[in-house]
């Protein structure tokens, strides 16, 4: 969206630990016909602190907080929100849902897809600075070698040394520490899945289900492998996002931007020296914006998909102009508009539109989550028999009734049958349920023949339940088949 500006290579002979050599990874694998796949250059991403940073870090805390924590909620005397798939159950507090409702998933996904266009069009790709998994557990991971292999420097050296016991003791600690995330991650996923407070015993004493045991591995190996080693590879080729994303930018969208203007030409000067006489720009050319950057790309190269809008160049950037004496913001959240210097629009077309379906969305779905009545009825006609005359010669269709208690009390349900004057229910009438509970019966439906109005007419069976403040009443309809088509 922005011109990419012609840049020397700056990129250091020898290493130092203040310029420590990063590269454009979006750019080096495609830059003069190369391959889109390119073997990796391990990206030594340094810590930087901020204004940005320290909101990005409340919300990777916030995130895995309420990941590995609300697993551990207890909700009337279960896990607050479990997935029971053997049982075709899901408790999310004090609902429970079964396959049926599957229809609300998949709303709920519209919604969460129309929030990430709405945010997008709005802000860029926030969501995958701030808060995507991808990044959040890769921050961590970064975490975990700056304490085990000490600065990017530090770790690029150890990197070229040869083996030693220091080195194999770091690397050691580190892929330990790593494993160690990818388990918890793994366990804590199963445990949605598993009761946590049984997986936990379990693994200890190795009594694991097949199923258990491959999820707890499939997960640990791919925390592992993809926070660890993959990381920017993920977000560059990995994740559609990244290649969409475009499609919901207009010039209005916030962005991270290097001020081209003000920043050019870029170099080396002393503290003191007057630069705008030298014909110097403010970018002193640190490279601490790269350095920074967990991706590896040059924000002063413009506008680039690999960027995920973590700001942290910002924050770098930022610390450099304060050191300097210069005004802050030579990179910053901005939108193409200010950069051509019109006035930018928060409100437009096309956000208002995101806007308007997100709301609607939300609206329906809470309407289907507040009307939805928790019991469900199925009504299915006994295949094997179309009709069965009695001795009295009255006629007899047989039914499979299914009745599931969504609540989480017991219940009991009176089942009663109307469509055709004179019809008579015979088999089970009266059912207790327990809590989330689901039972299958067989009921016959009889109806004098003088009574049918046509060879197949449509009956009503409904089952009913007085208890609890909320009385539950649910219908469902069917056929009966009083004559036989030749």
């Amino acid at each position: 969206m922005t011109d990419k500006i012609p840049t020397k290579d700056v990129t250091p002979k020898t290493i130092d630990p203040k310029n420590i050599d990063s590269k454009n990874i979006g750019a080096q694998n495609t830059a003069g016909g190369g391959s889109l796949y390119a073997q990796r250059e391990h990206i030594y991403v340094r810590r930087i602190k901020g204004t940005f940073q320290k909101l990005r870090g409340l919300f990777n805390w916030l995130l895995m907080l309420l990941y590995f924590g609300t697993v551990w909620l207890q909700y009337d005397g279960r896990q607050a929100i479990f997935f029971d798939l053997p049982n075709r159950q899901f408790h999310i507090f004090g609902a429970t849902f079964f396959p049926q409702d599957f229809v609300l998933l998949a709303w709920l996904l519209i919604i969460c897809a129309f929030g990430l266009f709405f945010i997008t069009n709005f802000a860029g790709r926030v969501w995958c600075g701030y808060t995507c998994p991808q990044s959040v557990w890769t921050f961590l991971f970064i975490w975990a070698e700056d304490v085990t292999e000490g600065s990017p420097n530090k770790r690029r050296k150890l990197d070229h040394q040869p083996m030693s016991r220091d080195k194999l003791t770091r690397k050691s600690a580190k892929h330990a520490i790593w494993l160690l995330i990818a388990a918890a991650t793994a366990i804590t996923f199963v445990g949605y899945f598993s009761p946590i407070r049984q997986l936990i015993p379990n693994i200890f004493a190795f009594d694991l289900g097949s199923w258990e045991m491959w999820w707890l591995g499939f997960f640990t190996f791919f925390t592992y492998l993809n926070a660890g080693w993959l990381r920017e590879q993920v977000c560059i080729y990995m994740c559609p996002y990244a290649r969409f994303q475009s499609v919901m930018f207009d010039r209005d969208t916030l962005i991270v931007s290097y001020d081209q203007e003000r920043g050019e030409p870029r170099g080396a000067r002393k503290k003191s020296a007057d630069h705008k006489a030298q014909g110097l720009g403010d970018c002193i050319d640190c490279n601490l914006c790269v350095q920074v950057c967990p991706t590896g790309i040059d924000i002063r190269d413009g506008l680039q998909y690999e960027c995920i809008t973590c700001a942290a160049c910002v924050d770098a950037c930022d610390q450099v102009m304060e050191k300097m004496g210069y005004a802050p913001g030579l990179i910053s959240y901005t939108t193409e508009n200010e950069q051509e210097g019109r006035k930018s629009r928060i409100l437009r077309p096309r956000l208002i539109g995101y806007f308007m379906v997100l709301v609607g969305m939300i609206a329906a779905f809470t309407f289907a989550v507040g009307t939805r009545v928790p019991a469900e009825l199925e009504v299915l006609r006994d295949r094997n028999q179309l009709l069965r005359m009695t001795d009295s010669g009255e006629i007899e269709n047989s039914y499979r009734v299914k009745i599931a208690n969504m609540t989480q009390q017991p219940r009991a349900f009176e089942l009663s049958v109307s469509g055709i004057p004179g019809i008579e229910l015979k088999g089970t009438r009266s059912i207790q349920l327990g809590p989330n509970e689901v039972r299958e019966f067989l009921v016959q439906l009889i109806v004098d023949p003088d009574a049918m109005q046509a060879p197949a007419q449509d009956v009503l069976m409904t089952a009913v339940s007085d208890e609890g403040s909320t009385p539950i009443s649910i219908s469902k309809k069917s056929r009966f088949i009083g004559q036989v088509q030749r």
